[in-house]
């Protein structure tokens, strides 16, 4: 109930103090922004890899895989299951010391001692970093396979006609034409990863020693754990808005078209100049 109760409003002389703390002051809150960033890239990377080759692979004609459904079906499961659920399974396979796991290595005689993979660092991010990757590739290739349905096949039969091979045609013809696509993924799945939680929390709880600690863990943590202190909660939520909103930003520069751009600059200077010629006659 303490988390329900309101508190007495207390207005600082300094609006922008609890920001200041926040950032300059807070290590932890600093490591968790630190530790969200290292979770995202170990999931994307890998998942964006995984995803475009195997977007590839599904919409190459020349292959004509069977069961294509199936296999889809197949990557899209571990999306659609909970996080809880996924929680308890890594958490009994890389249990210490009999786990499911631990029992594989000392079978194959590639480890004497048991490891115990939750209370390290390393292996503790690697294994959030994997389970994020494992649970959300299939939504992304579902993602850029219907992107890619959506590109005029005159664009492939030309290409095909014209001799490409497979690999060509994917990183002249079907890259370029995802450009909004990849857009779109890069952003959510930034936005995706910030607000990182329900694996962090579920599986490990933001440890070992603050290793899995994510922003959102973090901000959930100040909120309704300990002290309560909602006001830093509400200024760590507002520095992960802000920080969404500049990293969409630049992406939306970076990846931008450049040649609609142009063609835009220089309609409007025609415009320009056509409106002036009358006045100049």
């Amino acid at each position: 109930m303490k988390g329900v109760i309101p508190k007495p409003v207390h207005l600082l002389d300094n609006p922008f103090q609890n920001f200041r703390d926040l950032i300059f002051n807070n290590e932890t809150f600093r490591k968790a922004l630190l530790n969200t960033l290292l979770i995202w890239i170990i999931n994307f990377i890998p998942q964006i890899l995984l995803a475009l080759l195997l977007t590839a692979w599904f919409t190459n004609n020349r292959l004509n895989i069977r069961g294509q459904g199936l296999f889809k079906v197949l990557l899209y499961m571990p999306n659609i299951i909970t996080a809880g659920t996924i929680a308890v399974l890594f958490s009994a396979l890389f249990a210490y010391p009999m786990g499911p796991v631990n029992s594989f290595f000392h079978l194959m005689g590639w480890s004497d001692a048991p490891i115990f993979f939750l209370q390290d660092k390393t292996t503790a991010r690697g294994l959030v970093g994997f389970i994020q990757f494992w649970m959300w590739y299939g939504n992304t290739m579902i993602i850029l396979i219907a992107g890619v349905m959506g590109i005029n096949p005159v664009l492939f039969e030309a290409a095909i006609m014209d001799g490409a091979t497979a690999v060509q045609t994917f990183f002249r013809v079907t890259l370029p034409s995802l450009k909004t696509i990849l857009l779109y993924v890069l952003i959510t799945s930034m936005i995706g990863g910030l607000q990182m939680f329900d694996i962090p929390q579920l599986f490990l709880q933001g440890g070992p020693d603050n290793a899995t600690l994510t922003t959102s863990v973090f901000i959930y943590n100040q909120a309704f754990r300990g002290a309560y202190m909602y006001n830093r909660a509400a200024a760590a939520s507002m520095i992960v808005f802000l920080i969404a909103v500049v990293l969409s930003l630049v992406l939306f520069y970076f990846m931008r078209d450049r040649d609609a751009a142009e063609l835009k600059k220089m309609e409007k200077m025609m415009k320009k100049a056509a409106k002036a010629a009358p006045r100049e006659v």
